[in-house]
């Protein structure tokens, strides 16, 4: 019988062949190979359930061969899951080296993990050294021993007396009794309760915009909402001189940041050309546009001159966000903010944040805008979203405050009155002080002092500088003539600090910085918080005994040389006492 033999076949209209005649090498391979497929196909039938199979796989590829090649390629990439190693490139590489379980333990056993944090440098042991502990409760008197003298608060954003009030600790407790101690959630999910809205209500009523949205903490509120508007690639126009949550918020944001010089009207211009001439230059889309600034600035108290912020804002067709976390509850007649002050409308200010712990001595903060601003937080800003929202007690007490704030016109007066005293006491350590004009036996001003007040007068043995605005209760003392160093300057200031506690019994406080972490960093100054609970006569009388602590402190080159001296002597004796302690330690004496 002789085998099939394939033979070449050729058309007469073309030279190209129709079949090949196999080699003969190859008919034992394909013998082979026919085989054991034939051996295969007999176990596969053989196997349980494989009829199912095979028609499973005939139906789906004559119907969707795709999804046949799709399934294969998941069962193969699923067995080399399985197989592979755990750890990718494990025992491989030509600088791997393998080592005994003994070394692998001494290796553990000499093992010195890193700190999880720095040990604190002398200036931040010196900070946790001074920090006081109010023993009671907070307001206009307070003590920082369990037995120790009253002393008068002025280190806390008192600004209308209302952290006292036995109005609002009458609302505290019945809402306390009512609603609990807190929500136990944030605002959208189940955490707005009809008091929130209620306070919204009160807020955007009391500024007269459209709408307001609280949120539980001032620092959040700054810091999320920034980033809630502006995003990467917008633009936004900073003060140098803004505070350390707005620095967060504008980091977060990732937007271009250009700052201005602080305060400076002319620059803040200057810089919006320059934006608006590179963006024509380059061609590029329009963006977003941001002016950010405060009302009363937290670090040095200067106030912004909003009429001209607004009018450049509307020439070069920025959005302004306004940071009244200061100079709400304190400037103008009811304690609205710069709005009121400047008699401008609060709704022309795109974004206004507040603080409701500051100016109405409760907690948490606010933003104020229109309708669209606040919906838009309600589901874009971080704090809102994940954030438990405000107790319901500090939003009752909160509305009390505002209720006060507007049927009570004397309470920014009184604040206003005992700034002007303050800064009298202190206007004659001053550069350039102003003399009080003379009253008559009521009080009032006579008319002619009014019309003509005295000259400035130039003061040659000024030591301190005061760049706060005259109606500011927030007030900052920074010295003319520092020492050569910041630390050096912190510990002089917390000696005019720890002199007026103990002579005068006034509680004021250094400004807190964080160095190494702010953009720009303040210089060191004192903090002062005035109030209207404080009687003319109190203020008087701590006025007259800050300035005598600056004296004695700081009033003179010899005190200074004195008393840098004698930090110097402390110094060396302190590091010649170590010497001998570990000199004793190594001989075991």
């Amino acid at each position: 019988m002789t085998s099939y033999q394939p033979v070449l076949q050729t058309s007469a209209s073309s030279p190209i062949p129709q079949f090949a005649e196999i080699p003969a090498p190859l008919i034992p391979l394909l013998t082979f190979l026919s085989s054991v497929w034939l051996t295969c196909q007999n176990l596969f039938h053989h196997i349980p359930g494989s009829p199912i199979l095979v028609r499973y796989i005939r139906s789906s590829y004559q119907n969707d061969p795709w999804r046949s090649a799709l399934e294969v390629l998941l069962v193969a990439f699923a067995l080399r899951t399985i197989l592979m190693g755990r750890t990718r490139g494990e025992g491989e590489g030509k600088n791997f080296v393998k080592l005994t379980e003994k070394e692998i333990d001494e290796l553990v056993d000499d093992f010195t993990p890193q700190p999880l944090v720095d040990a604190p440098s002398p200036a931040d042991t010196f900070t946790l050294q001074t920090v006081p502990v109010i023993y009671g409760q907070n307001g206009t008197k307070v003590k920082t021993s369990p037995n120790g003298k009253p002393l008068m608060n002025m280190a806390i954003p008192n600004w209308s007396g209302f952290v006292e009030s036995d109005r609002m600790k009458e609302v505290a407790i019945n809402t306390l009794r009512q609603y609990g101690v807190g929500t136990c959630g944030p605002s959208g999910f189940y955490g707005t309760i009809d008091v929130h809205t209620k306070l919204e209500e009160d807020l955007a009523n009391f500024l007269n915009t459209e709408a307001a949205i609280i949120y539980a903490q001032t620092f959040a509120l700054v810091s999320s909402c920034i980033p809630a508007f502006a995003k990467r690639g917008d633009i936004i126009v900073a003060d140098r001189g803004v505070n350390f949550a707005i620095h967060k918020g504008l980091q977060i944001s990732r937007s271009q940041i250009k700052w201005y010089a602080h305060g400076d009207m002319k620059d803040l211009e200057r810089v919006l050309q320059n934006v608006e001439r590179d963006r024509k230059r380059k061609g590029g889309k329009l963006t977003k546009k941001f002016i950010v600034a405060e009302g009363i600035f937290e670090n040095d108290g200067m106030m912004l001159d909003l009429p001209k912020v607004l009018e450049l804002k509307k020439k070069y067709k920025y959005r302004l966000i306004l940071d009244e976390c200061m100079s709400f509850g304190m400037i103008g007649q009811h304690g609205r903010g710069l709005s009121e002050y400047y008699g401008v409308p609060a709704s022309e200010v795109d974004i206004l944040l507040g603080s409701m712990a500051t100016g109405l001595a409760t907690g948490g903060g606010f933003c104020a805008g229109s309708k669209v601003v606040c919906s838009h937080q309600r589901i874009n800003s971080s704090a809102s979203v994940f954030s438990a929202s405000l107790p319901a007690m500090l939003a009752t007490t909160a509305s009390a405050a505002i209720d006060a704030l507007i049927h009570q016109p004397s309470l920014m007066s009184s604040l206003q009155a005992n700034i002007h005293v303050f800064r009298q006491q202190l206007s004659k350590l001053e550069p350039v002080y102003t003399q009080t004009p003379p009253t008559s036996s009521d009080g009032t001003v006579p008319a002619a002092s009014a019309l003509m007040p005295p000259p400035p007068i130039q003061n040659k043995d000024a030591i301190i500088s005061i760049p706060s605005h005259p109606t500011s209760g927030l007030i900052h003392i920074f010295l003319l003539d520092p020492p050569p160093t910041l630390e050096e300057e912190e510990r002089l200031l917390q000696d005019v600090v720890d002199e007026a506690m103990n002579t005068s019994s006034i509680l004021i406080t250094r400004a807190r910085r964080l160095r190494g972490q702010e953009i720009f960093e303040p210089e060191p100054s004192l903090k002062i918080c005035i109030s209207g609970a404080f009687t003319k006569k109190e203020v008087e009388k701590a006025g007259q005994g800050l300035r005598h602590a600056l004296i004695k402190v700081c009033g003179s080159e010899f005190n200074f040389r004195l008393w840098h001296e004698i930090k110097l002597t402390q110094s060396f004796v302190r590091r010649e006492t170590m010497k001998l302690g570990r000199h004793i330690l190594e001989r075991g004496v």
